[in-house]
């Protein structure tokens, strides 16, 4: 008896360490490749203009274009990746973003907004290869919390580094993202290295989160045809969220710079720090929820929170109610309440919950194109319409409109799931 005891503890702690070492090096790995991503847009770029749209604007809408249609592609490229060779798609991919920073840093403007749109296409496919890693686990929870989290971190540390690159050693604009991301070459090819390196799903990881397998395109349409309207629901909720992320991510200096905090790169990790940690925490609770559907109920409850976070201290900041700083917080920690588990346990429980043969990943692509079309669109709109408005008025403003529409959406996701799983009867 003692040694089954023993035997079992032993297995346990393999678990847990398994576990633990994933969660780390996903989280390691991601925040390496968002220096790949993110620092451009500590640039001014001379606050030049091209058709009447400023040239940093254009450079984000740019790379936001080419992540929609990496997501676009994504839904199948993601949903039928095989297990073998991923670190060498991951090398060239990010390789190539990092050479098109290069040409960025020779090429005049306009001409590099080409090379952001690349950028952005090359980058677009590392989150579905990274969670292909660690998804269809008890632990995925906490894993994929770990590495969600990881792009809050890293969107305020990588700028920081550009930051000191800029303010210490005199790297020009052009030239930031570039050096940026040859601080992080080394460590993100041994964070690849250690990703290969993850252990497989074991029996009994299959047994209660289902196997992970390629998604056909016939699977994929039965899917769709089976929870349609659902899946509206779920697109709309993630179209506004992540509206209002990558807006507040793409304009974070502008944002700062009009409170009066732009002179202070350390703002920009310790924010984002803090509200890491605290959604780490908080999905790390439902690790040991085991039933699924109990689980995505409450995932749920934890996106409509988070969207009234964002909107009532948005509504709070614009009426003068609350200081800027303390705005900027409280709402980045309200849209990553509802923006992050989108990205590790929505679509993790809702394919455990309904036994779906098929990958994360293809549903996390699916919602994802629509959601950087919108971010596009609302960035464009500022000038299409010709909206005179600062980025801390404007922000503010957008957020609690899109909130009201995000938690009208978020209700009807949960009421429609709980009666599809009412009628489905899942095993």
């Amino acid at each position: 008896m003692s040694t089954i005891t023993a035997d079992a503890a032993t297995l346990t702690r393999k678990r847990i360490l398994t576990a633990i070492y994933a969660a780390t090096v996903a989280f390691l790995t991601y925040a390496s490749v968002y220096a790949y991503r993110k620092p451009f847009t500590v640039g001014t770029y001379g606050g030049v203009s091209f058709w009447g749209i400023d040239y940093k604007e254009l450079l984000v809408i740019t790379q936001g274009l080419g992540y929609m249609f990496s997501k676009f592609y994504g839904i199948r490229f993601i949903a039928e990746l095989k297990r073998i060779g991923r670190w060498k798609t991951s090398a060239i991919l990010v390789g190539t973003s990092w050479l098109c920073m290069l040409v960025f840093a020779l090429v005049p403007a306009p001409w590099g907004m080409l090379c952001l749109f690349v950028n952005g296409f090359m980058l677009g496919f590392m989150w579905g290869i990274i969670f292909s890693y660690v998804e269809g686990r008890k632990a995925t929870d906490f894993i994929g919390a770990a590495m969600a989290v990881s792009f809050i971190f890293a969107g305020g540390f990588t700028r920081s580094v550009a930051l000191w690159l800029r303010d210490s050693w005199q790297v020009p604009d052009n030239w930031l993202a570039f050096m940026t991301g040859l601080v992080f070459a080394l460590p993100l090819i041994v964070f690849l290295y250690l990703m290969e390196k993850v252990p497989a799903p074991t029996a009994e990881d299959v047994e209660e989160r289902t196997a992970r397998l390629p998604m056909s395109k016939e699977q994929r349409l039965k899917f769709l045809r089976t929870f349609g309207v659902g899946t509206v629901a779920i697109i709309i909720t993630y179209l506004f969220l992540t509206i209002m992320r990558d807006v507040r991510d793409n304009f974070m200096s502008n944002l700062w710079s009009e409170l009066g905090y732009g002179e202070k790169p350390a703002m920009f990790t310790r924010t984002e720090t803090i509200t890491s940690i605290v959604i780490l925490v908080m999905i790390s609770l439902l690790v040991g929820i085991r039933k699924n559907i109990r689980a995505f109920r409450l995932v749920h409850i934890m996106v409509l929170v988070g969207f009234l976070l964002a909107g009532i201290s948005s509504a709070l900041f614009l009426t003068g109610y609350m200081r800027g700083d303390i705005w900027m917080q409280l709402v980045g920690l309200g849209l990553y309440m509802g923006y992050i588990p989108f990205n590790c346990i929505f679509f993790e429980r809702l394919i455990a919950t309904f036994r779906i043969a098929g990958n994360v990943g293809f549903l996390i692509y699916l919602v994802d194109a629509y959601g950087y079309l919108g971010s596009s669109v609302v960035i464009l709109s500022r000038r299409i319409f010709q909206i005179n408005l600062t980025w801390s008025q404007f922000y503010p403003a957008g957020v609690v409109i899109f909130s009201v529409i995000g938690i009208a959406a978020t209700i009807y996701s949960l009421y429609y799931f709980n009666r599809k799983f009412e009628s489905l009867k899942p095993v």
